[in-house]
């Protein structure tokens, strides 16, 4: 028995522990690998191209952007689109999602998104009544913009209803999109600004 253990089983129990250590130490000390670090690129999945609304420069309206994200079922391209409106702009524009802040659950019915995020939409955002609407109707906007279906949105923190995320604008009831805050688009901001120096 005792030349079983020492022949078979501590060798085994050593290979066993060798093996477990070096997945450890290559988990731990690997090199990353090349990523490309847009949202949902990976080869051969479907692209498509949406419209993104992020603040302008001066703060006082939205500016849509285009951009290129992974195409799939209705809920992976919200999570896409607020994926993406949370990196911000390629360009120079102001973001309108505060850093940290996730969409945790998405569902739709008759018309109406329902977007739940976590506590860092309200936690991490700077407030204003300005910063507010931008925020709000950057989401709102974007997702009508690109789901035209969508007639309205709701916004939930942690899967309660909140009144406002600073103070300012109502989220008791579902909005609809408000393009009256949306200023032209930044392809045609900078052509414009190139015409008239």
């Amino acid at each position: 028995m005792k030349s079983y253990i020492s022949r078979y089983l501590i060798p085994t129990l050593i290979l066993i522990v060798l093996v477990a250590g070096s997945i450890a130490y290559y988990a731990i000390n690997r090199e990353p690998g090349t990523v490309d670090n847009e949202p949902g690129v990976a080869e051969g999945l479907p692209r498509r191209e949406v419209i993104l609304y992020f603040g302008s420069q001066d703060g006082f309206s939205l500016v849509a952007e285009a951009r290129e994200v992974t195409d799939g079922d209705e809920g992976t391209l919200v999570a896409e689109i607020v994926q993406a409106l949370r990196e911000g702009s390629r360009g120079d524009l102001i973001p309108v999602l505060p850093a940290g802040t996730v969409l945790t659950g998405y569902s739709e019915q008759d018309g109406i998104a329902t977007l739940d995020f976590n506590r860092d939409l309200i936690a991490a955002h700077p407030g204003g009544s300005m910063s507010e609407l931008l925020t709000v109707y950057g989401l709102v906007n974007t997702l009508a913009v690109n789901l035209p279906h969508i007639r309205k949105v709701s916004i939930l923190v942690e899967g309660q209803a909140v009144e406002t995320l600073k103070g300012h604008v109502d989220l008791r009831q579902p909005l609809a999109a408000d393009f009256r805050f949306a200023g032209p688009s930044a392809e045609d901001a900078a052509s414009t600004q190139q015409e008239n120096p």
